[in-house]
């Protein structure tokens, strides 16, 4: 039939097969992998071995490379032979035992299939027939591989015709497991491994059996019962088939034999099943429900111990409770079971009795009460929880007078759900602790017989009586609100929509100056129209006029959201303004309060222009706000223009790519930065504002001030910090410039002059500050030159100030005197190249004319071009540069000159050398003339 339980256990047997099938093709697919790639390749020979057999024998090193290939395949197959050897299964049971045999086999399969290759089968006949003494030892190991081979493929081919018993046994429930692995292993064939390596015995079984789920282990023990009964049935059913059709004879076996002890183990499965439904049925009792109800948690929590500590002799069993020799023990246990269950029994009536005494909750002890009475639990127990309904009425009327006390307490000042207005809140707080007695009360309707007796009159007549007076309280409540609206509110809707909160609203304009507003929708307003929401929604009828005004709400909470908004941004512009920016707005402020004035006067909460109202001071607003950023951007671009003339350095200058390409001090003052700055201009903090050449300046005279005195600071500070960056660079030792030695007969000079420069750095870091003009007092406007004496054109700027403040003219001092001693120092440093000096302070033609008149010898020529010749390239081996601090002093063109000097005494030496030998040459040739003559 449909639907049966038959039909799901055959579905789900044909899935388990069909499953196993499947795992078992898959590794049998593997194996055959293995065995075609082979986990042990035997390594074949390197030299060829065609030919003839007792030709490769007759060559000593085919024999030789064979023989050592051989060895080698001997070495391979004993050490896999050992490797089987040592495995031992993978797992407990008869499956792991199969996959240990099959492994083995395939293994041993690989290298037997390779020892009859024809390759191998050549190597051993040309070693035989070599005569080679591995003849002797190649037999015993292949037998050996045969024998093993053998036995594992014998052991997986038996195993294989009841792997799929051994698999219906092993993948059912672990009771299942026992049952069929105990069956099978009572006919197992001898000559197998199989014995040594069965399952744990039952008892193991049923110590796992006793720690499983409960719902799991009742079912696992009654399918192995109906498991054990259907051996039996199946039997006598086929018996029953057997006689009917008369073809064989009478089918009869001994049934003691047959039956006694499955009948024994079925039993024993009807005692683990009685066992754990006793476990159940004390687990439904004191559950999270008991434990709510009595408030003993842990009295319950012992006594649970108590019943999972009655499987725990199971637990430990040191027989095979399955064994009929073994009954007597089993007999023994399930005895001692007994006696501490009716102990365990006696022990809950007692904690129930008592625990119904101190009840938490009535209604949750009412819950439970009905509840055992659809749920399976101990017969006795659940006998006496039924005959605690008096206990529950008992406390049920004390939560009633918990709940009036709670109500008397806090009836002044009750405690409020979140965001709840007080009259609503209370209400609600009241009907709250009603429905916490109303639904109890309603609950034990469910049980007619109740509430029928005297004490559940008694209960009602409470209950009535406590709800009358939190009526007439909720009634009170409302009526007090009802009258206090009707009074309060026309009042509060008159109010304006502003209150002004520096000054007096009767005060002149001029002293409105930085008023603050606040919008006045009274905190009240706000409460009543909450008040008439909360309690319309609970059923009261609220008076009409607070219901228009609930009714208005959104508009309300709109205008009050943008006139908050509106007044945030005016605070929000005022709070920007500084003084002076105060008392230049002032005329726009006051036109601004102007626009406000009738929030804080004329209009109210009934007006009907608020509107209107809003969006012209939403307009005035933005009006006064582009004033503002207007102001605050001049001023921001004077600011940020002073910033940048603050932090302008005139003397940065580059660092040259190479040492060689320092400027002079010319080019180096020529490439210095200039100030670019524009200076700030007419019109710039008033942003037009005002007229500043025509109107009175009296608003201007204080910004102007505050921007006049800024300005001097920082072109002072300016001129200050680049002065003393440039004293700072000159003493620096980092060469900033370089000069050049020249010879000027007599003496050596620098050039250029460097005190010049400096002192043009000076002045025009100094002068820079002319560009700045001075404004008029009181206006940004720039005061215009005047005629001075001789009708000079004078510019008034800030550099009459800058001139002559003190710190600037020290660090304008101090720059040419520091340039002062560095230069001392190289002068200095130039002395050791006055010892040249006779090259150029002697007349050469003099000096040449007297020594030549002497008439010297050669020796006397030759010292002196020596002299001179050393000293040319004596010179040039001097240091070329010297570096002191912000100088660089090249030397180069003073050497070639004093080189070139020292050359040309060689040139008017070498001359004189020539005349005076050419004289005594011609001298010499005439002697030689006269006496040719002669001869």
């Amino acid at each position: 039939v449909p639907g049966e339980p038959g039909e799901s256990h055959s579905v789900q047997l044909i899935r388990d097969e069909f499953l196993m099938n499947l795992q078992k093709f898959a590794n049998g697919i593997q194996r055959t992998m293995q065995q075609l790639e082979g986990e042990i390749k035997l390594e074949m020979p390197s030299v060829s071995v065609e030919g003839e057999v007792s030709e490769l024998a007759a060559d000593p090193e085919t024999v030789e490379v064979l023989e050592q290939c051989v060895i080698n395949w001997l070495n391979q197959i004993s050490a896999a032979v050992q490797d089987q050897l040592k495995k031992t299964p993978q797992g407990h049971g008869p499956l792991a035992e199969i996959e240990f045999w099959r492994e083995r086999n395939a293994t041993l399969s690989a290298l037997h299939e390779q020892t009859k290759l024809p390759v191998v089968r050549k190597v051993l006949d040309v070693i035989k027939e070599a005569d080679s003494m591995l003849v002797a030892n190649v037999q015993p190991v292949l037998t050996e591989l045969f024998k093993f081979h053998t036995e594992a493929s014998d052991n997986v081919r038996f195993l294989s015709t009841v792997e799929r018993h051994f698999k219906v046994g092993w993948h059912a429930s672990a009771f299942h497991s026992s049952f069929w692995l105990r069956l099978l292993g009572s006919n197992r064939p001898p000559g197998t491994r199989l014995a040594a390596r069965s399952p744990a015995p039952a008892r193991h079984a049923i110590s796992w059996l006793c720690r499983e789920n409960r719902t799991s282990a009742q079912h696992k023990t009654l399918e192995a019962k109906n498991t054990l009964k259907l051996w039996k049935k199946a039997y006598f059913d086929v018996r029953a088939k057997i006689e009917a059709s008369g073809r064989e004879a009478r089918w009869e076996f001994d049934r003691k034999r047959l039956f006694e002890r499955t009948d024994y183990m079925a039993s024993i499965c009807r005692d683990l099943y009685a066992v754990l439904q006793v476990m159940e049925e004390f687990h439904n009792i004191f559950g999270p429900e008991l434990k709510a109800v009595t408030g003993d948690p842990k009295r319950i929590d012992d006594v649970l111990c108590r019943v999972d500590g009655l499987v725990t002799p199971m637990e430990s069993l040191t027989f095979d409770p399955f064994s009929i020799k073994s009954s007597h023990f089993w007999k023994y246990v399930m005895d001692e079971f007994k006696i501490e269950v009716m102990v365990i029994e006696k022990e809950a009536k007692n904690f129930i009795d008592e625990s119904f005494k101190t009840l938490r909750s009535a209604e949750a002890a009412f819950d439970m009460l009905l509840k055992f009475k659809h749920i399976r639990s101990r017969e006795a127990i659940n006998r006496q929880m039924m005959l605690k309904f008096n206990d529950i009425l008992a406390q049920y009327c004390k939560e009633i007078d918990i709940i009036n006390k709670l109500f008397v307490q806090n009836l002044e000042n009750p405690p409020l759900y979140k965001n709840l207005p007080p009259v609503a809140g209370a209400i609600c707080w009241e009907r709250s602790l009603f429905h916490r007695m109303k639904h109890t009360i309603l609950r034990f309707q469910e049980v007619e017989e109740i509430l029928e007796g005297d004490r559940g009159q008694e209960v009602k007549q409470k209950y009535l009586e406590v709800g009358r007076t939190m009526k007439e309280y909720e009634d009170r409540k409302y009526e007090q609100w009802r009258d206090a609206t009707e009074q309060v509110l026309p009042n509060l809707m008159k109010k304006s929509l502003l209150t002004k909160l520096s000054t007096a609203v009767d005060e002149p304009l001029t002293a409105e100056r930085g008023a603050v507003f606040a919008i006045n929708f009274s905190p009240a307003l706000k409460e009543i129209i909450h008040e008439t929401k909360y309690l319309e929604q609970l059923g009261f009828i609220v008076p009409e006029l607070a219901r228009n005004v609930a009714l208005q709400e959104d508009k309300f909470l709109r205008y009050t959201d943008g006139i908050q908004r509106m007044l945030d941004h005016y605070h929000m512009l005022i709070g920007t303004l500084s003084e002076a920016e105060t008392v230049l707005l002032d005329d726009h402020a006051q036109e601004l309060i102007r626009v406000f004035r009738s929030g804080y006067k004329r209009l109210n909460w009934n007006s009907l222009g608020i509107g209107d109202y809003l969006t012209r001071c939403k307009q005035a607003v933005g009006k006064f706000e582009s004033l503002v950023h207007q102001i605050h951007k001049n001023a921001d671009d004077i600011a940020s223009r002073l910033v940048l003339i603050e932090g302008m350095n005139l003397f940065k200058y580059p660092a040259p790519k190479s040492e060689e390409e320092l400027p002079g001090p010319k080019k180096y003052n020529e490439t210095q930065p200039r100030l670019s700055v524009t200076p700030p201009q007419r019109g710039v903090p008033c942003g037009g504002l005002l007229t500043c050449d025509s109107c009175d300046p009296g608003p201007l005279r204080q910004l102007c001030s505050v921007f006049r005195s800024h300005g001097y600071s920082v072109i002072c500070i300016y001129a200050f910090r680049n002065l003393q960056s440039f004293n700072a660079l000159i003493l620096g030792n980092v060469p900033l410039f370089q000069t050049e030695t020249i010879l000027t007969a007599p003496e050596i000079i620098l050039h250029p002059n460097i005190d010049k420069m400096c002192v043009h750095c000076v002045r025009n870091c100094v002068e820079i500050s002319k560009n700045f003009v001075r404004w008029m007092n009181g206006s940004c406007i720039e005061c215009p030159p005047q005629k001075g004496e001789e009708e000079e054109v004078v510019v008034i700027s800030f550099y009459n100030d800058i001139s002559v403040t003190p710190q600037i003219v020290e660090q304008a001092v101090m720059i040419p005197q520091n340039i002062h001693r560095i230069l001392v120092n190289l002068m200095k440093y130039l002395q050791k190249w006055k010892r040249y000096r006779p090259l150029w302070k002697l007349d050469k033609a003099i000096v040449m004319e007297k020594f030549a008149a002497r008439k010297p010898p050669c020796t006397a020529y030759d010292e002196k071009l020596q002299f001179y010749s050393k000293t040319a390239s004596e010179v040039m081996r001097h240091p070329l540069v010297k570096d002191e601090r912000c100088i660089r002093l090249q030397l180069g063109p003073l050497a070639n000159t004093v080189q070139e000097n020292a050359k040309s005494w060689v040139v008017s030496l070498g001359k004189l050398l020539n005349e005076s030998a050419k004289e005594e040459l011609y001298s010499l040739h005439e002697e030689i003339e006269v006496l040719n003559c002669y001869v």
